[in-house]
């Protein structure tokens, strides 16, 4: 691994923050590594829930990345028409050891044109979506192929994160970096995925989600149309 490592996540508008602050938590505490949260501008960015954070470097200024990480959540959908975005990703990909995503970041990855023939997962709502893009879909947490590594919904940035940083150091440092963080998951339900929750529990969020799926699949679908061409 070179020193110093350098890590780019994106903070966009409307991004679900824990899709960022999740991996952040873990790459911030690997020796060796800078990390830098990215926008257009270094004005304060506000995620879906209300949660405000502040850029550290612009497009303009970004150094050159070793690794890249793109979040997910509502405000993915606009980046998915966003030239300006997407070649930025385009850009630092072409260089980076590692192009990742969390949550439905991928599918941004895949508006980039740069999931075309590797597997790659997103949130349960959303994975399907990934084929639109030349991607296969894999329902698992963490999904490497190659040099692509993305997690799927949410809560699993930490454990793409983890899975980076055993990637990066080895597994000890890996292993000790989740007891530093306590990262010992026992959710109080068994309804964190559509193959735990109960079928009632998954119409019923089937459902609250439907309208705004069929905003992300025709985003997604107006995307795919345009690497066609």
């Amino acid at each position: 691994m070179s020193t110093p490592f350098n890590i780019g996540l994106l903070l966009f508008p409307e991004l679900t923050q824990l899709d960022l602050t999740g991996p952040w938590e873990v790459f911030a505490r690997m020796p060796g590594v800078s990390n830098y949260l990215v926008w257009k501008d270094r004005q304060p960015v506000m995620s879906d829930r209300g949660l405000t954070m502040l850029p550290t470097t612009t497009f303009a200024d970004c150094p050159p990345l070793d690794l890249i990480c793109i979040p997910g959540g509502p405000g993915q959908i606009a980046l998915m028409d966003d030239e300006e975005t997407l070649a930025f990703v385009r850009r630092v990909a072409e260089n980076a050891q590692w192009v990742t995503s969390v949550c439905t970041g991928s599918l941004v990855l895949g508006a980039a044109g740069l999931l075309q023939g590797y597997r790659a997962t997103s949130h349960w709502g959303s994975i399907d979506q990934l084929s639109l893009f030349g991607a296969t879909p894999v329902q698992e947490r963490v999904v490497r192929d190659r040099n692509r590594i993305t997690g799927a919904g949410v809560t699993s940035g930490i454990d793409f994160a983890l899975t980076v940083a055993e990637e990066l150091l080895g597994r000890d440092a890996a292993e000790a970096i989740q007891l530093q963080m306590e990262y010992d998951p026992a959710p109080p339900f068994d309804s964190g995925s559509p193959r735990s929750a109960s079928a009632e529990r998954l119409t019923q969020a089937q459902q609250q989600m439907a309208a705004f799926i069929a905003r992300r699949r025709a985003a997604s679908e107006k995307a795919g149309e345009r690497l066609k061409r």
